[in-house]
């Protein structure tokens, strides 16, 4: 009993950049303005989505999940950033941390799978135009986005038991600005390298598999839109694709360089503005890339807009 009281920690010290307090004001400063723009930006997109009927498509019924996603994603961290950031006692509770643990690997992991389901998307809609309907019917958008949930859900389960089974001998400053995997088990005591072979082969499966097949499917993309004799018409589809590509690349590429890449002590400090990015700045952006290049959005933000006002009249 003794060893497990000394193994499990009643709370984890969170240091971020705590050595670094200089940078304490300018990081409070962006994680509020980023967490601020990220629910304003995903709340907009989700309320449009919804009522306006010309964008009740698969396309924007993936998207406003990927926004409900984001959503809950960065409340799994940010506020608890924040309140450590003002205060001289940067802790979390152990089961705070669990939560974090399990909400943030989750959200993550089912959005590499639905970035995934949105290229096949854009797939069937401009490789397969004629048969977009027919191929992409409610039921199987309801079915793919279903299944991108619970499988995120599911790996996050898998990896957190795993994770929060290893010893920690009394160990309890966690150098990261919120609990993760790669962070937490730099805490354990014991032998780490079946964690690490583990950690590594999920995120495979849910970064390099995903990824590889956005890029197969955005080879027949770039095919098929050179294809078309329009100036108009491939302006339109490189622009619709062009918001799907920005978001995967910022994504995957900063998840793959975290959990992909061997661990280094010269790059800690790299890793957790890495994370900070993904987990972060990502979920700002989404909106923004999407609404700022899509006519769609924009023009379905307007007639909201006009309406809202005529009601008032």
């Amino acid at each position: 009993m003794s060893w497990v009281n000394e193994s499990v920690p009643q709370e984890f010290i969170l240091l971020g950049f705590s050595d670094r307090p200089w940078l304490e004001l300018p990081l409070f400063v962006v994680f509020l303005v980023s967490y601020i723009l990220t629910i304003l930006g995903n709340v907009t997109i989700i309320l449009v989505s919804h009522l306006d009927s010309k964008l009740h498509t698969p396309m924007y019924f993936f998207l406003t999940n990927l926004s409900l996603l984001d959503l809950c994603y960065t409340t799994s961290t940010v506020p608890q950033m924040l309140v450590n950031i003002c205060s001289t006692r940067k802790v979390i509770s152990y089961g705070g941390c669990v939560a974090q643990l399990f909400i943030f690997l989750a959200l993550g992991s089912t959005e590499c799978l639905l970035l995934a389901v949105m290229s096949f998307d854009r797939f069937v809609a401009i490789c397969r135009p004629l048969r977009y309907s027919v191929i992409m019917h409610h039921g199987l958008c309801l079915q793919l986005a279903m299944a991108s949930w619970v499988s995120g859900f599911s790996n996050s389960v898998l990896q957190s038991t795993w994770t929060l089974q290893m010893p920690l001998c009394g160990h309890r400053e966690v150098d990261h600005f919120f609990c993760e995997v790669p962070a937490l088990l730099k805490l354990s005591c014991a032998d780490t390298t079946a964690n690490e072979a583990e950690l590594f082969f999920i995120s495979v499966l849910f970064l390099l598999i995903p990824v590889t097949l956005i890029l197969i499917s955005y080879a027949f993309i770039a095919q098929a839109v050179l294809r078309i004799r329009s100036a108009e018409g491939r302006r339109k589809a490189f622009g619709t694709c062009g918001s799907h590509l920005i978001v995967v690349t910022l994504f995957y590429g900063t998840a793959i360089y975290m959990y992909l890449q061997p661990p280094s002590p010269s790059s800690k400090d790299r890793g957790k503005m890495v994370s900070l990015f993904y987990g972060i700045i990502t979920p700002m952006l989404n909106p923004l890339i999407y609404t700022l290049r899509n006519k769609e959005v924009k023009g379905a933000f307007k007639r909201l807009i006009s309406r809202a006002f005529l009601i008032k009249k």
